[in-house]
């Protein structure tokens, strides 16, 4: 009787908190619903996809079968869960398309769907839909910019030559899984396209792509460099004219978030608007006695949100700012508070119904943790009793905004700080600093000093409006540069695992979404999964799917490279995997090591004893005999090519086919922990339906070549 009478006092205690929490229930509904996206991309195959199903449609069953305000929360709970699993599954199958089922190079003929310029580059990213059977229903080739012909835009069809690929997928655990992205978004390949181009039907009407290319065109003769690039990102979302270390410096600096549009930018387009509607009609008595003004200037607001998200290319991350302001704009319209945590919920919600698949994106994590961490802080007590308005002087007044947005920025970075370590394997140290500069810049003067540069422009006017813009963009550039180069500017850490990264994610939710004591239980597994993060060990090696690549870590903690020529984009994936900040090394010029043209060897100690690593890289057959030997004399074999079946280290082989199966790999040597690019999992875009198209004659010479062993040309091998 003493259990049931427990038992009794803890479902009271619980109805009587979640009655205390009434008015922060709604809020969970879009966590529930991510809760079952994120299963679904978590869970291997459809008998799991399945059984979540089953324990969703449990837990709704026994939420029915309970009373209070616990039973419903574990009804609508269940049903929410249930629903983002089998939306996202209906999801994935919905956009199903065949991909392409290896390398080639084709002819083409198709309709340009999408124009990308990359100024910085020189190149023009164009994607094209085939109308041929052998060809994925969408491509996407880069094409150097002076081969584009003259007038072509999307609607247009052409025909051209092209190298294309697969998408590929994560080449490194933990790496960036294209082959996911371009599944969701319908491209099949991937690849570079060769001149000529031919032109065969121009496009029949112009379109928001042709407008935008030609504002972006404009804004960067106006302001040349990455200064132009940032200025014609802003206005337009294009950020191909920015060069690539100016974009690693704000990304370093924490304001990379500035280079592409989303809520800021939207914000400040609204408010400028309403600003300038508003005070324009106010001009008139007649008018400002008769109609309802802000009402006026909130459905002028929308326009230019709607407008803007048009200009910019209708991206995700822009039509999800857009929701945000139209729903903030309807709540002033009716008199309500704008910015509230149910706000966001509801703006979460609309986004995760529409494209699930968003969810598994830094993009939608970042937007949505920042703007929830900046509602939740102020919308505390403490936020009120700190910093709220009083009768003050101006210098306290203007020391106690600065307090906010300096607190404000903290709780930004911290809340962004596991999104950055899990997706980029590390995150900026100094861009709450920074950002306390940066978004003031951006909102306040650069911004409107862009727009009427633009509007002076159309009466010629606009020269002195640009030279200052491009000054403050210069200002803008200098903190990210000055930034990014100082010591500790960024924090780097080897992959972080994912259950650590949806703990801390939980325990985050938890403290942002309640406002009673409990909400405190949120530190919990906060704290767990940030123990779990540094707890994990760094990868001593780390593979590529492809077997090309290696890197091993040094005793300094760099990482070492197998091929001296491994592209910027290979050295910095590499590096970042293994969670360091230092610059790559030659393995061939390290300690300990032998290498020759064909082969390298290197011993690495570890847990207490030493470990050998051997790797060939060439493509050149070597003796057999010696070959085998030097394999029983290593723990680890590495190749992009098939070992022969007498090639038996002492404890992996990865070699083409293992490679094959597993994808990239890392190897904590203490405790053989083995992480593996891919597992048991059968989602649709890693056994997708293939289509291959047939060999061109004049086919690029590289192509088909891989697969050979040629003979020795040195003969110089390792000897164990």
């Amino acid at each position: 009787m003493g259990g049931l009478a427990r038992f009794r006092q803890t479902g009271h205690a619980i109805e009587r908190w979640l009655e205390a929490e009434r008015a922060q229930l709604p809020l969970w509904l879009p966590v529930a619903l991510g809760g079952g996206i994120a299963a679904w991309l978590l869970l291997p195959d459809a008998p799991r996809w399945i059984g979540f199903l089953l324990a969703c449609s449990a837990t709704a069953l026994l939420g029915l079968a309970l009373p209070g305000r616990l039973g419903r929360m574990l009804l609508i709970g269940g049903i929410f869960l249930a629903v983002g699993c089998a939306l996202i599954w209906w999801r994935a199958e919905h956009v199903a398309a065949p991909v392409l089922a290896r390398p080639a190079v084709v002819e083409i003929t198709g309709r340009v769907v999408r124009i990308e310029p990359l100024p910085a580059r020189e190149l023009m990213r164009v994607t094209l839909e085939p109308g041929q059977r052998d060809l994925p229903p969408q491509v996407r080739v880069n094409l150097a910019a002076k081969d584009l012909p003259k007038g072509m835009a999307p609607g247009a069809v052409v025909r051209l030559r092209a190298r294309l690929m697969p998408p590929a997928e994560a080449s490194v655990p933990g790496g960036y899984d294209f082959a996911r992205t371009a599944w969701f978004n319908g491209l099949g390949a991937t690849g570079k396209g060769f001149a000529p181009v031919e032109m065969l039907a121009a496009a029949e009407e112009a379109s928001g792509a042709d407008l935008r290319a030609a504002l972006s065109a404009h804004i960067q003769s106006r302001i040349p460099g990455s200064g132009g690039g940032i200025a014609s990102a802003l206005a337009t979302g294009d950020e191909g004219a920015i060069a690539e270390e100016d974009v690693e410096a704000m990304q370093r600096s924490g304001l990379a978030h500035l280079l592409s549009v989303s809520g800021l930018h939207v914000t400040a387009v609204t408010a400028a608007a309403m600003l300038l509607v508003l005070k324009l009609l106010a001009l008139s008595p007649t008018l400002a006695l008769r109609w309802r003004l802000p009402l006026v200037a909130a459905g002028a607001g929308a326009l230019a949100a709607i407008g803007y998200t048009w200009l910019t290319g209708a991206e995700v991350p822009t039509i999800r700012s857009c929701v945000a302001a139209l729903l903030v704009l309807l709540a002033l319209s009716l008199g309500r508070e704008a910015i509230t945590l149910r706000l966001v919920a509801a703006g979460a919600m609309l986004v995760l119904l529409l494209w699930p698949e968003a969810l598994a994106g830094a993009s939608f994590q970042l937007s949505f943790a920042a703007v929830t961490a900046i509602v939740a802080l102020h919308e505390s007590r403490y936020m009120h009793r700190w910093f709220g308005k009083r009768e003050e002087g101006r210098g306290a007044a203007l020391l106690r905004g600065a307090g906010s947005l300096l607190l404000t920025g903290v709780v930004v970075e911290l809340a962004l700080m596991p999104i950055g370590l899990f997706h980029f394997h590390q995150a900026g140290l100094y861009g709450a600093l920074a950002n306390i500069v940066a978004i003031p810049l951006t909102t306040f003067v650069i911004m409107p000093l862009e727009a009427l540069a633009l509007l002076l422009d159309l009466i010629g006017l606009g020269d002195p409006a640009w030279w200052l813009t491009a000054r403050t963009l210069d200002l803008l550039l200098w903190l990210a540069r000055t930034t990014a180069s100082a010591p500790g500017a960024v924090a780097a850490l080897p992959a972080m695992p994912s259950g650590a990264f949806a703990l801390m994610a939980a325990g985050g939710l938890w403290l942002a979404l309640w406002r009673t004591g409990v909400r405190w239980a949120g530190a919990m597994p906060l704290a767990a999964g940030l123990a779990w993060m540094l707890a994990t060990p760094a990868p001593d090696l780390i593979v590529t799917g492809d077997g090309r690549h290696l890197a091993i870590r040094m005793t300094d903690g760099s990482m070492a490279l197998l091929r001296d020529r491994a592209g910027d984009y290979t050295r910095d994936m590499l590096t970042e995997t293994g969670g360091s900040d230092a610059e790559p090394v030659a393995l061939a010029e390290q300690p300990g090591a032998r290498c020759s043209l064909d082969l390298c060897m290197i011993e690495h100690r570890a847990a207490g004893r030493v470990w050998r690593v051997a790797a060939t890289r060439s493509g050149y057959a070597l003796p057999w005999a010696e070959l085998t030997a030097l394999c029983r004399s290593v723990d680890v074999m590495i190749s992009d090519r098939r070992l022969p079946a007498g090639c038996t280290p002492r404890w992996l082989k990865l070699d083409r086919p293992a490679l094959a199966k597993t994808g990239g790999v890392a190897i904590a040597f203490a405790g053989g922990r083995v992480t593996m690019v891919r597992g048991t999992g059968r989602h649709p875009w890693i056994d997708p339906p293939k289509v291959q198209p047939s060999r061109m004659p004049d086919a690029d010479p590289v192509v088909g070549t891989r697969n050979r062993w040629p003979s020795a040309r040195r003969g110089v091998l390792l000897q164990p």
